[in-house]
């Protein structure tokens, strides 16, 4: 009897989990990966399955029809191009405001506590940064460069990634010197034990304005539902303070 007890509590369990399937911007891989974990072990037997990559390559996947319930973008202007094609269950919501800075691996030599001045090192020959073209953080990369009046010197030797994960390996690789990376990629454990890190001051680029929409794909699922909840709860907050994002309403 026991047994037969224990077996149909594991049936209802099975049947009462689910899976949310969520499409996030690179810049949050450490975060997300944090809050997967909490999550999961709060929600027994939920699982989370995210996909980090550019946002705009993000989009484009949704508009084509790709299966996400949930879309964290870098870039709200993409989830509000969503919400305008009908493809969004939930009003667009801003869920973190980014910086941005350089980063350089220790052994490189760099100094990038001079700030912009480091890309004058005679040992710079490339920058990385993500592709401009559909990686918001590339943008805000390019307007840094701009507004300090060193685009026109570098443009030439920038090294795009496909997202600023992409970015970040080339500098680990050596296919670039130095690179223009998100906070929050440049304050994870695992960078901070290779590179230095250099905040840019915020008036050096564009607002980072990060939203996130629960997709029409999402709306009858209730993982993704209780997921949306999630990451407005003060766990999920703390973990997005950790990797150095500034927070709506704060």
């Amino acid at each position: 009897m026991l047994k037969i007890l224990m077996a149909s509590v594991v049936l209802v369990a099975s049947l009462l989990a689910g899976e949310v399937k969520i499409t996030a911007a690179a810049n949050l891989v450490y975060a997300f990966k944090e809050m997967q974990a909490l999550f999961e072990k709060e929600n027994p037997g939920d699982k989370v399955s995210i996909a980090f990559g550019s946002t705009g390559k993000a989009y484009t996947q949704i508009v084509n029809g790709a299966p996400y319930n949930l879309y964290f973008a870098a870039d709200m202007g993409y989830v509000q191009k969503l919400e305008a094609q009908g493809l969004t269950a939930t009003q667009p919501k801003p869920y973190a405001y980014g910086r941005i800075g350089l980063w350089a691996r220790k052994d490189s030599g760099i100094d990038v506590s001079k700030g912009m001045q480091a890309l004058l090192d005679a040992k710079v020959k490339k920058v990385a940064i993500a592709d401009p073209s559909h990686a918001p953080y590339g943008v805000a990369a390019v307007n840094a460069l701009k507004s300090q009046a060193y685009y026109d010197a570098f443009k030439d030797r920038l090294v795009l990634g496909e997202n600023v994960s992409q970015a970040a390996q080339f500098i680990h690789s050596g296919a670039a010197e130095i690179g223009i990376l998100p906070l929050s990629l440049g304050i994870a454990d695992a960078m901070t034990k290779e590179g230095n890190f250099y905040l840019m001051p915020g008036n050096w680029h564009n607002d980072i304005i990060q939203g996130y929409a629960l997709l029409h794909k999402g709306k009858d699922n209730p993982v993704a539902q209780k997921f949306e909840i999630f990451v407005a709860t003060p766990q999920a907050r703390a973990i997005f303070k950790k990797y150095g994002f500034v927070l709506p309403n704060e």
